[in-house]
């Protein structure tokens, strides 16, 4: 049975940081690409950042360049988003993302960003 379990969302004021992390089982986790998304209130969810199995190669969506890092330790079978100088407009719920033999989901983590 697949399972991508996210934790570490919650509330932030701007211009704090918060660490989500994914942590998988069920899968051959290193040979996955791992992704984070994300969908906001009355919006289409959308590709944050993503990375390649080896770690050696990632993007991010335009809005969160040089402000957000995707990581992931093979050892630990964990896919981590780093969120720093976090907005208003990065509310959403955040969710991993695994494909390569299959595509799965996990059930998400809420990030709201508000003073």
């Amino acid at each position: 049975q697949v399972q991508l379990v996210e934790s570490g969302g919650g509330l932030v004021q701007p211009g704090g940081s918060l660490r989500l992390s994914c942590a998988a089982s069920g899968i051959n986790f290193r040979f996955y690409v791992m992704d984070w998304y994300r969908q906001a209130p009355g919006k289409q969810r959308e590709l944050v950042a993503k990375i390649l199995p080896t770690g050696g190669s990632t993007d991010y969506a335009d809005s969160v360049k040089g402000r957000f890092t995707i990581s992931r330790d093979n050892a630990k079978n964990t896919v981590y988003l780093q969120m720093n100088s976090l907005k208003p407009e990065d509310t959403a719920v955040y969710y991993c993302h695994a494909a390569w033999l299959g595509h799965y989901w996990g059930q998400g983590t809420q990030v709201t960003v508000s003073s």
